[in-house]
């Protein structure tokens, strides 16, 4: 078994401490589970109520560090990374060399049992670093503006993820998948989070900032479907944007009626046909042009992205894989239409453009049967080309963040 540590930054968490650790003793076919708690800045007793609940459960480690940032440090990021970095610590005093798996959460969080497990599988499969689904906890309870909103959201991004299936597939990331990838779950291998350079020390959005390093260095992140979490629905939360600023603005559109704007269809088929373009080019595979090398494809890639050739000869040069390339030459790529649309008739737009690819794809499918059969042998449709557009696509609550914690 992969060794792993789950860190957790936390403050003023005290009354989240017994739910959080009894569910992390709760995880199955994993044996004992190492947690690190960062304590930062607590003032109602967190890092005592840790403790105290820890002993409740023999099968956890528990490390707590307590600190107290100076202000202009005490972020997120800064409280994420020092965790993550005694993670690290601890795996390679362990004895592993360094190596391991660094699970991040919250501490509002509570994993359900098969967590743990579910993170080492999607490493073991392959994956440098799994974001986990974001659910939140006591859905039944909530209130009704809140289900309808987050029912809304989800089917926007199951959308967007479908488009994005059809347009520009990722094999280390297929569907069914979710899309989140936020820190209230992460997990990295060691490896990869060294490579990356760590948690940046942003006040917010530091988890997607790490995810953007980890793609430049070509790590393949899986947003595996049976690793996901229930987080609280609180708007309260602990750092500025996340989660609970979006809850504010959720409720703040179901009270007043205002339009719930999203990026349009038009700037995702956009950005999901140059990232392919780029892709291609990389590796001069479909499409490539004559020649079909490395040259001649990144050449039909600049044509095809308004990057110029030069530009991406040098990006290459500098990328271990497809992953790098895009994640390096995406941010090149000249602006796009950014106009944003209604979500209800964003969703529609986006779901009619995802059934109408995979009816492409099924009809050059089966043009191409057609070329290559013996004669008098009949051809059938793929059998992906026969399922719903949606098949197999996992949704979650609108992201733990903003749309850019978003997996597309």
């Amino acid at each position: 078994m992969i060794p792993h540590v789950v860190c957790v930054p936390a403050r003023d968490e005290a009354a989240a401490m017994p739910g959080l650790l009894a569910a992390l003793a709760g995880q199955e076919g994993v044996g004992p589970v190492r947690v690190v708690l960062l304590a930062n800045g607590c003032t109602d007793g967190t890092a005592a109520a840790a403790r105290e609940a820890a002993r409740r459960h023999p099968v956890l480690a528990l490390r707590v560090i307590e600190a107290t940032l100076p202000a202009g440090q005490a972020t997120v990021g800064r409280a994420r990374g020092m965790a993550m970095e005694a993670g690290a610590g601890w795996l390679g005093a362990a004895g592993g060399g360094g190596e391991g798996l660094l699970l991040g959460t919250d501490a509002d969080a509570l994993p359900p049992p098969g967590w743990i497990a579910a993170n080492l599988r999607a490493v073991a499969a392959g994956a440098e670093a799994v974001g986990g689904e974001i659910r939140l906890a006591g859905e039944e309870g909530l209130p009704g503006w809140l289900r309808e909103r987050r029912a809304l959201v989800a089917r926007y991004w199951s959308a967007v993820r479908a488009l994005s299936d059809r347009l520009d597939p990722l094999p280390h990331d297929p569907p069914p998948r979710h899309g989140d990838h936020t820190g209230a779950s992460l997990a990295v291998t060691v490896a990869a989070y060294r490579d990356a350079g760590g948690v940046p020390p942003l006040a917010t959005g530091e988890d997607n900032a790490l995810v953007a390093a980890l793609e430049r260095n070509g790590a393949r992140l899986r947003h595996a479907p049976d690793a996901w979490v229930a987080v609280s629905a609180r708007e309260d939360g602990r750092a500025p944007g996340g989660m609970a600023a979006e809850m504010r603005r959720w409720r703040r559109i179901a009270e007043t009626g205002e339009p719930h704007l999203l990026p349009g269809p038009e700037f995702w088929a956009g950005l999901f046909a140059r990232r392919r373009a780029l892709r291609d080019g990389f590796a001069g595979g479909a499409g490539s042009g004559p020649g079909g090398g490395p040259g001649s494809g990144l050449e039909t890639a600049a044509a095809a992205t308004g990057i110029d050739v030069a530009v991406l000869r040098a990006v290459a040069r500098e990328s271990v894989n497809a992953i790098a390339f895009v994640a390096r030459a995406t941010p090149l790529l000249p602006p796009a239409d950014t106009a944003e649309a209604e979500i209800v008739a964003a969703t529609a737009a986006l779901e009619r453009m995802a059934t109408a690819a995979l009816e492409r794809m099924a009809t050059d499918a089966l043009e191409g049967m057609a070329t290559t059969a013996p004669e008098g042998v009949a051809t059938a449709a793929p059998e992906a080309a026969t399922g719903p557009a949606e098949r197999g696509t996992a949704v979650g609550p609108a992201g733990r963040a903003a749309a850019g914690s978003r997996a597309a």
